[in-house]
């Protein structure tokens, strides 16, 4: 797959989860190669010839979900036989229940729709030996704590865990006191430092003028690939539809799309059909878009943390990237938070006339 030297996350973790009883806390940015961290020494332990879930993974969104299944199809290419199934919400469960029935060896999961398969009882997690979560600090912003732990209380007690957050608050604490032992922290990067590679430009504008200045921005860049984001599904919608009234290449990602929409949108994005992506915080988590140009802030997210993964979306993978915010003047004092919290300054733009 082109992968030639491991990344420091990967040659942190893949020893200490090929090993037994090692229970590992990663403190990582998305876009640092964690799906393959965990992902090839959770495949080097399956045994194929036993048919039963023996690694589960729990992440907080849909779109990460079918992502990380499909990054370990990738991986277990040349392992026979090996079954990863996605397990998530807004697909049909009666074929997750057949895949199930049929034997797989490795759940990749949102935790509502495991405990979904669990209640009906067409899951049994007693053989699971490794449990990852990733985003795990995403999970329980989005209210999955007591979903967690209805799931991993049938799950082994001699399993491995491994814990993936990109920041460390509270309740990952309590997770860890309660289902981990001595877990190993390993640090990739600095706490909540955003990517180096990317450069922070800020817009101040009149409110009026925020749509006229993302127009301006788009024009000035022509080769522009890259994600807008908005705080509501409402102003999502609105931006994306103006941008295609004004004849930019755009489309809309947000929660109101059914799932089957968001797939279409993701799609047309990844293969750069679309050059614009309007969408909010939730639509956009984890996504793994390759080479993006820029990320664009219409408007500065509430917690600085939305800020780090929006814009570590782009300069991934040791390309650099832009991350550019269209604030007006209110909002001058939030980008001063964000300068401490990530311990770069922001170029003032000039807008291109």
């Amino acid at each position: 797959m082109g992968y030639e030297s491991p990344m420091p996350v990967q040659e942190e973790v893949i020893p200490f989860l090929l090993g037994e009883d090692n229970d590992v806390i990663a403190l990582a940015q998305t876009g640092t190669g964690k799906t393959a961290a965990f992902g090839l020494p959770i495949l080097q332990k399956i045994n194929v010839s036993e048919y039963q879930p023996q690694a589960l993974i729990l992440c907080p969104t849909r779109e990460l979900c079918l992502q990380i299944a499909g990054d370990l199809n990738d991986y277990s290419k040349y392992i026979d036989n090996l079954k990863v199934l996605p397990v998530y919400g807004g697909s049909s469960i009666e074929s997750q229940i057949k895949a199930l029935k049929r034997g797989v060896h490795v759940i990749v999961a949102t935790p509502g729709r495991l405990l979904d398969l669990m209640n009906r009882k067409t899951v049994d997690l007693g053989t699971v030996r490794s449990v990852i979560m990733d985003e795990a600090d995403e999970m329980l912003n989005m209210g999955f704590t007591d979903s967690i732990n209805a799931i991993l209380a049938e799950v082994p007690a001699s399993r491995n865990m491994l814990l993936f957050s990109a920041t460390m608050p509270q309740g990952i604490a309590s997770i860890s006191k309660k289902y981990m032992n001595n877990p190993k922290e390993v640090l990739i990067g600095n706490k909540n430092e955003g990517n180096k590679n990317i450069k922070h430009i800020s817009y101040i504008v009149q409110a009026r003028d925020k749509y006229l200045a993302l127009k301006r921005i788009a024009d000035f860049y022509p080769n522009i690939y890259g994600i807008i984001f908005c705080r509501t599904r409402k102003e999502t919608q609105e931006i994306a539809d103006k941008l295609i009234q004004d004849g930019y290449n755009a489309d809309s990602l947000h929660g109101e799309l059914s799932q089957q929409q968001r797939d279409y949108v993701m799609q047309k994005f990844r293969v750069k059909n679309i050059q614009l992506l309007v969408a909010t915080d939730v639509a956009a988590r984890g996504l793994d878009v390759d080479d993006l140009t820029h990320v664009i802030n219409y408007g500065i997210p509430d917690e600085v943390e939305s800020y780090t993964h929006r814009s570590g979306r782009t300069g991934r993978a040791g390309k650099t990237g832009i991350s550019i915010a269209i604030c007006h003047i209110k909002e001058k004092g939030r980008i001063r938070d964000i300068e401490r919290i990530i311990n770069k300054k922001f170029d003032k733009g000039e807008m291109p006339s």
